[in-house]
C-alpha cells in the first residue's frame, strides 16, 4: 500500500489566520470564544457567544478576504468558501506545491467538505424571496450554498484534474475528508491531494436551532472564555465556532524526490456508526471505540504506539463521557502513558472544519512534541476521569511517537485518524 505524508498546513481559525499564529496561541493558552452581543440578531437568543473568526489583516493573525480573493471571487463565492481558499493557499505554499505540467495537475486532487455550507445565503435568499419574490433571486444562490464548491473553486483556480470530491458527514466532515483524501492516494487515484473542511456557520438562525436542541453552553454569555469546558464537572454544551483546516497529502516517494517538508504520515482511518440516535452517542462510546480501533488496525499499530488523543470532545455532559470511556476501553492497560485533550476549549466547536482543524494540531503535536491544553479544566464530576487531559496548560518534555484524532458527528457517525512520526 502507498505510503502518505503531511507536507502542508493551513488554517482560519477563532485564534487566528496563519499555523505559526494559531499554533502559537493554542499551546499559550489563548481562547478564541468571543460575545456576539453587538452583531445584529444575536442580542435577543439564549446564547450570544461564539468562536468567530478573527478579523484583520494577516499580518495581525486576522482574516480578510480580500487579501486572498481573486477579482470576483466575492461575488460568487460564501464564506466557508473564502476561509477554505485562504487555508488551501497557505498549504499550498507551505508544501511548495505548484504542478505546473498537466500530468501534475491531472494527479493533483481536492477533498474539501462542510457541514453547513452558506446558511447565511440560504437564510438572505429565502428572506429576500418571501417579500420580494422570483426576481430578487441571485443567479449565484445555488453556486453559493452547495457544499462541494470550496473544492470545485480550488480545482479551477489551480487546474487541478485529479479527484474533486466534498464529505458532509456534520462534525465528522473534516476528519473524513483527509481519510477519504488519504485512500484517494493510496488506491492511486492521485499523488497529491489537498483536504480539509470549512465552515462559516455563526448566524443567528444557527445559535437558535442548536439552542432548541439543547446543545449550547447557556449560562457563559458574560464569561465567553470559560465556555468551552471539554471534560470539566461545569460543562453544559458547546460553543459554535467557524474557520477552516487544509492539509496537503502527498504519497511519500513523491514528496522524497522533490524535497518536499514532511511533517508526519498518516497511517490509519477508522470510522464506524453509532446505530443509535440522532444526536447523542451511547452511553458507552461503543461507536467512538470501533473507529479508533479501525484506525489502529489500518495504521498496523497497538494501543501501547500512541502517545496522545486529541478528542473530540465537546464539552456536552453526555458526548465526553461517551468520549472518555471508549478511549479508556481502547487504551485498558496503557492508562498511565496515553495524554488526552480537547482543542476546543480554545476554538469551541468547528463542526464540520473541527477535524481538520484538530488534525491539524495533532500533527503540529507530533513534530513539536508538545501537548496542547485542554482549557477551562478545573475538575471532573466522577472518578471515571482518570487520565490525563492536559489541563489548563500545555505540556512538553516527552516524544510523541503516533496520535489519534477523534471527530464524531449528528447521525452517529464517526471518524479517527492516526499520525505518526515519519520513519
Amino acid at each position: 500500500m502507498r505510503r502518505v505524508v503531511v507536507t502542508g498546513l493551513g488554517l482560519v481559525t477563532p485564534l487566528g489566520t496563519g499555523v505559526k499564529a494559531v499554533w502559537e496561541n493554542i499551546i499559550n493558552s489563548k481562547c478564541g470564544i468571543v460575545s456576539l452581543k453587538d452583531r445584529p440578531g444575536f442580542s435577543e437568543l439564549p446564547v450570544n457567544i461564539g468562536a468567530a473568526v478573527k478579523e484583520g489583516p494577516l499580518s495581525e493573525g486576522g482574516f480578510t478576504a480580500s487579501e486572498w480573493l481573486d477579482r470576483g471571487d466575492d461575488r460568487t463565492t460564501a464564506l466557508f468558501t473564502r476561509y477554505a481558499i485562504s487555508s488551501a493557499k497557505q498549504a499550498l505554499q507551505d508544501a511548495g506545491w505548484s504542478p505546473q505540467t498537466e500530468e501534475e495537475k491531472e494527479r493533483t486532487g481536492v477533498c474539501l467538505g462542510s457541514g453547513m455550507g452558506s446558511l447565511d445565503d440560504l437564510y438572505t435568499t429565502s428572506t429576500v424571496y418571501s417579500t420580494s419574490g422570483y426576481k430578487k433571486v441571485s443567479p449565484m444562490f445555488v453556486p453559493k450554498i452547495l457544499i462541494n464548491m470550496a473544492a470545485g473553486h480550488l480545482t479551477m483556480k489551480f487546474g487541478f484534474k485529479g479527484p474533486n470530491h466534498a464529505a458532509s458527514t456534520a462534525c465528522t466532515t473534516g476528519a473524513h475528508s483527509i481519510g477519504d483524501a488519504m485512500r484517494f492516494i493510496q488506491f492511486n487515484d492521485a499523488d497529491v491531494m489537498i483536504a480539509g473542511g470549512s465552515e462559516a456557520c455563526i448566524h443567528p438562525l444557527a445559535i437558535a436551532g442548536f439552542c432548541k436542541a439543547k446543545s449550547l453552553a447557556a449560562t457563559y454569555n458574560e464569561n465567553p472564555e470559560e465556555s468551552s469546558r471539554p471534560f470539566d464537572k461545569d460543562r453544559s454544551g458547546f460553543v459554535i465556532g467557524e474557520g477552516s483546516g487544509v492539509v496537503v497529502l502527498e504519497e511519500y516517494e513523491h514528496a522524497k524526490r522533490r524535497g518536499a517538508n514532511i511533517y508526519a504520515e498518516i497511517k490509519g482511518y477508522g470510522l464506524s456508526g453509532d446505530a443509535h440516535h440522532m444526536t447523542a452517542p451511547p452511553e458507552n462510546g461503543q461507536g467512538a471505540a470501533l473507529a479508533m480501533k479501525r484506525a489502529l488496525g489500518h495504521a498496523k499499530l497497538t494501543a501501547a504506539d500512541i502517545d496522545y488523543v486529541n478528542a473530540h470532545a465537546t464539552s456536552t455532559p453526555q458526548g465526553d463521557v461517551a468520549e472518555n470511556r471508549a478511549i479508556k476501553s481502547i487504551f485498558d492497560g496503557h492508562w498511565d502513558n496515553i495524554s488526552v485533550s480537547s482543542t476546543k476549549g480554545a476554538t469551541g466547536h468547528l463542526l464540520g472544519a473541527a477535524g481538520a482543524v484538530e488534525a491539524i494540531f495533532t500533527i503540529l503535536a507530533l513534530k513539536n512534541n508538545v501537548l496542547p491544553p485542554t482549557l477551562n479544566l478545573h475538575g471532573f464530576s466522577n472518578d471515571e476521569f482518570n487520565l490525563n487531559y492536559v489541563p489548563l496548560v500545555a505540556q512538553e518534555g516527552k516524544e510523541i511517537r503516533a496520535a489519534l484524532t477523534n471527530s464524531f458527528g449528528f447521525g452517529g457517525t464517526n471518524a479517527s485518524l492516526c499520525f505518526a512520526k515519519v520513519e
